[in-house]
């Protein structure tokens, strides 16, 4: 990796990639915000882009690269964040129950969050999160 370059907070698996093409087939462009707990754990949860409204609470962690024209926003609460702030996440997929209103519900799947710290040389090229 060159000296300088930026440093994604964010990834997904290709498994999670295949599925995120076939549900946006289904209802179009997508987002995703890291759910901080309560009533649904602490869940990425994917939704049609404008059905979850971000606000100044919420920062946007990056984009994700599925393969189709546009990529798709993951965001997290600004709270969370300060938890979360020195760790890489990697949205993937397995077999279970979706939780909430998670659009991968009825598929028999469910997204989660893998996670590992950041090398200090990571967190020194990481790319800026903005506010949702």
């Amino acid at each position: 990796m060159p000296d300088g370059e930026r440093i994604a907070r964010v990834a997904v698996s290709e498994e999670a990639a295949a599925l995120l093409r076939d549900l946006t087939e289904k209802h179009g462009p997508l987002m995703f915000h890291q759910s901080g707990g309560c009533c649904d754990g602490s869940s990425p949860m994917c939704y049609p882009t404008g059905m979850f409204l971000t606000g100044p609470g919420d920062v946007r962690l990056g984009a994700i690269d599925v393969g189709l024209d546009e990529p798709i926003e993951v965001f997290m609460s600004a709270s969370q964040f300060e938890y979360w702030k020195h760790t890489h996440l990697t949205i993937d997929v397995v077999v279970g129950r979706g939780v909430g209103f998670s659009v991968e519900g009825p598929t028999g799947r469910r997204f989660l969050i893998r996670s590992r710290l950041f090398s200090d040389d990571e967190l020194a090229r990481l790319e800026d999160v903005t506010s949702g």
